[in-house]
C-alpha cells in the first residue's frame, strides 16, 4: 500500500503530559515526511495555541478545534463554528450550574471566569497562551468549546440536540473537563473534507490517536491506531493498538506499516 496522508493528535499522542515530545517521534515524523506523506496535526487545540508545534515539526496543514476548521497548506478547507444559539444555551446552563466554559475562536480562548482554581490548572495543564474572559460578541465566531467541572450525571445537561455530544477531555489535570462536539462536524468529518479534496482513497490514510474526540478520525482512515495511554473506550474504534506516548507509540505504529 501506497500510504499517502497521516493524521496526528497533538496531547497524549505527540506530546506527552509534560508538553514535550521525544526525539524519536519528531525522527519518525521526519522520515515518512521524506518517503511523500503528507502529516497534518488533527486536533481538539485551537489553530493558535499550536503554531510552535507545527513549526518545529515543520507542519503546515491542520484539523483543528475537533474538526470545525481545517486547512491544506494555507487554504482553508473546513470552517465551521457552532451555531450561535447552541453558544448562548451552553452559556446558561453553565451559568446555572455552576460550570465554566472556554469558546475558542480563531484568536483567543475565551473563558466566563479566569480565577477559579480549576481553570488556572486546565491552562497550565495545556499550556494556553491567548486567553481572555468572555464578551458577548465573540458567541458567534466560537469554533469550539470546551465546559469544566462538570459532574459525569450532569453531561447530558449539554446534549440539548441529538447532533452533539460530549468528549471527555483525556488528560490528567483536566479532570470533570468535556469537549462539545457536532456528531455532524468533528475530526472525522474533516478527514473526509480533506480525502476528496485530494482525492486520495481513505485505505492511504493513517491517524493515531488517544481521547474519544479522534473516534471518528480513526473510523474514517485505512489504518487508525490507538495509543497504549488512549481513554479505555477507544480501542474499539481503532484498527491497531500501538505503545504509549512515553513509549513513541506513532514511531511503534509507523514501524508496524512498515514505513520506519
Amino acid at each position: 500500500m501506497t500510504y499517502k496522508l497521516l493524521f496526528l493528535d497533538i496531547d497524549g499522542t505527540i506530546l506527552k503530559p509534560d508538553h514535550t515530545y521525544s526525539d524519536k517521534t519528531k525522527q519518525a515524523i521526519s522520515t515518512v515526511k521524506k518517503q511523500g506523506l503528507e502529516i497534518f496535526l488533527a486536533t481538539g487545540r485551537p489553530l493558535h495555541e499550536i503554531s510552535e508545534l507545527a513549526e518545529d515539526l515543520d507542519i503546515h496543514s491542520f484539523i483543528a478545534y475537533n474538526g470545525a476548521f481545517a486547512i491544506h497548506q494555507g487554504k482553508t478547507i473546513v470552517n465551521e463554528p457552532i451555531p450561535e444559539q447552541n453558544m448562548k444555551q451552553f452559556i446558561d446552563i453553565a451559568s446555572k450550574n455552576d460550570h465554566e466554559l472556554i469558546m475558542y475562536t480563531r484568536e483567543k480562548n475565551y473563558f466566563t471566569n479566569l480565577d477559579r482554581p480549576f481553570i488556572s490548572q486546565f491552562i497550565d495543564t495545556f499550556d494556553l497562551k491567548a486567553n481572555a474572559v468572555f464578551t458577548p460578541e465573540i458567541t458567534d465566531k466560537t469554533l469550539g468549546a470546551t465546559v469544566l467541572n462538570v459532574p459525569p450525571e450532569q453531561v447530558h445537561l449539554y446534549e440539548i440536540e441529538s447532533n452533539l455530544r460530549l468528549s471527555p477531555v483525556h488528560v490528567n489535570g483536566a479532570e470533570n473537563s468535556y469537549d462539545i462536539l457536532r456528531k455532524n462536524v468533528n475530526k472525522g468529518y474533516s478527514v473526509e473534507q480533506i480525502l476528496e479534496l485530494l482525492d486520495i482513497q481513505r485505505e492511504q490514510a493513517i491517524a493515531f490517536g488517544d481521547g474519544m474526540n479522534d473516534k471518528e478520525m480513526l473510523g474514517t482512515v485505512g489504518e487508525s491506531f490507538a495509543m497504549g495511554n488512549s481513554h479505555e473506550d477507544l480501542f474499539q474504534y481503532a484498527k491497531h493498538k500501538t505503545a504509549s506516548v512515553a513509549d513513541d507509540g506513532i514511531s511503534t505504529g509507523l514501524k508496524q506499516l512498515g514505513l520506519l
